[in-house]
């Protein structure tokens, strides 16, 4: 009887993706095996699942009925899962966790041998990227992000603040002036990161600005972005926990420091749909939380006021 866990897992994936042949390479089953497995599942159960075609496959209206359940059944299966493991203190598999690569090297590479000497069962495989990838089609188990999320069923935990601020070097302010209201910034070669290139300030009294900017380049790389403020290139928006030792360092100067980034961010988990946590991310995102919070309380505690705005004199 082909109606087993594996068959169900199958079926979602093909369901997730798509795709038979991908979903297939994922459980190492050639595209024939693939299809001869699901066709013995709608054998099983009577009903036809999917709907084929050259380019695409879709679900039926009984697919659509079964996904739902085989999500549950799945879900059932992992928590049992996940109470014997904690029954036997035993946390293990493959977790594929992926980030952008400033944050991901500044908080998550540090501690990954303190996390794997405290869950020895587990295997990381760690995506650094600045690149937002689809964790669901890419298959993996958690997601670190900044800023807003945008709509999706993907489920998000918020991990900390992420206070942002303008920054530039002493140099560049010596060269082009320090800008003093958010309208000066046209004035001033500022460096985008990505497509942004309208920057949100809030001023102390409530009225948000926004300000056209834009610059000599512009980067979809957090960290060329940082070197580049440094260099001298110009005004960069740059999160305290990357900005914070330069600035204390004097290497960077908060530029505008009454005015706050607008809307404020925030440091998020995110992972696929699904009531259940399984026990090794549950394991992983508790940690990783914790050290995250204890990373950047320590930067920020000579940056910021007590309305937690950057400190003038920092």
């Amino acid at each position: 009887m082909s109606f087993d866990l594996k068959s169900l897992e199958l079926f979602v994936r093909v369901a997730s993706l798509g795709a038979i042949g991908r979903a297939g390479a994922e459980f190492n089953l050639s595209a024939t095996n693939t299809t001869q497995r699901l066709k013995m599942l709608e054998v099983d159960l009577g009903v036809k699942l999917l709907n084929r075609t050259t380019r695409a496959v879709s679900l039926t209206p009984d697919g659509e009925t079964l996904l739902e359940h085989a999500r549950r059944i799945l879900e059932d299966v992992e928590a049992a899962r996940n109470q014997l493991s904690q029954t036997t203190q035993s946390v293990s598999g493959t977790l594929r966790v992926t980030a952008s690569a400033s944050f991901g090297r500044s908080h998550i590479v540090p501690f990954v041998p303190e996390f794997l000497r405290l869950y020895p069962g587990v295997t990381l495989d760690l995506h650094l990227t600045d690149t937002v990838v689809d964790i669901v089609e890419m298959g993996f188990d958690l997601a670190f992000r900044i800023g807003d999320l945008a709509p999706s069923s993907l489920l998000a935990r918020k991990i900390d603040d992420n206070p942002m601020q303008l920054v530039a070097s002493p140099d560049y302010l010596a060269r082009a002036g320090t800008p003093a209201l958010p309208q000066d910034l046209a004035q001033h070669a500022c460096l985008p990161l990505g497509d942004t290139r309208v920057w949100k300030l809030l001023a102390p009294d409530g009225t948000l600005h926004e300000s056209k900017v834009s610059g000599p380049v512009s980067v979809n790389l957090g960290e060329a972005l940082g070197e580049w403020v440094l260099a001298g290139l110009g005004i960069g928006l740059a999160s305290l926990w990357y900005a914070g030792p330069d600035i204390a360092a004097g290497r960077l100067v908060p530029v505008m420091p009454e005015y706050r980034v607008w809307p404020e961010a925030k440091i998020w988990a995110v992972r696929p749909p699904g009531r259940i946590m399984p026990a090794r991310v549950k394991a992983f995102l508790d940690f990783m939380q914790a050290r995250i919070i204890e990373t950047n309380s320590q930067r920020y505690a000579s940056l910021l006021d007590e309305a937690g705005r950057v400190r003038i004199d920092a």
